[in-house]
């Protein structure tokens, strides 16, 4: 059994769980702060795509729940998937998004790092957004 070094990635948002919850699971909002991953996303065949700079990958997301967990499984050209865990949770009055951050193996140091720099300014982008109090929070 192989387990992977992981890198914690986090940020508070002052926005309550329910509504960081609402607007990042859903799929197409995922381009307006995930921007690692590609700058848009469409529906094909019941499977969500994305050409992104890793080429045109497949996500598959956890079903909506109460539990503020965003996982989702990104499957890329050469048929590896990555799982990509990812959580919100009440801070005080308001959320805290976690992202657990998988070294993929033979990955570089330098690589391991600038992917957690990604995901950091990524996180970033959504506590912006969501902050910003422009953002449809519907369910």
């Amino acid at each position: 059994m192989t387990t992977y070094e992981s890198r914690y990635v986090g940020v508070s948002i002052d926005r309550p769980p329910d509504e960081v919850y609402a607007f990042a699971s859903k799929p197409e909002n995922l381009p307006k702060w995930a921007t690692g991953l590609g700058e848009s996303i469409t529906r094909t065949n019941g499977e969500w795509v994305v050409d992104s700079p890793m080429g045109t990958v497949k996500l598959r997301f956890a079903e909506r729940n109460g539990f503020g967990v965003l996982d989702h499984d990104v499957t890329l050209e050469s048929g590896v998937t990555v799982h990509n865990p990812i959580r919100v949770v009440p801070n005080g009055g308001g959320s805290e998004v976690t992202f657990i951050l998988f070294r993929q193996p033979d990955m570089s140091d330098e690589k391991f790092a600038e992917d957690s720099a990604g995901v950091q300014k990524d996180l970033r982008i959504l506590k912006a957004l969501l902050e910003n109090g422009q953002q449809d929070f519907k369910k």
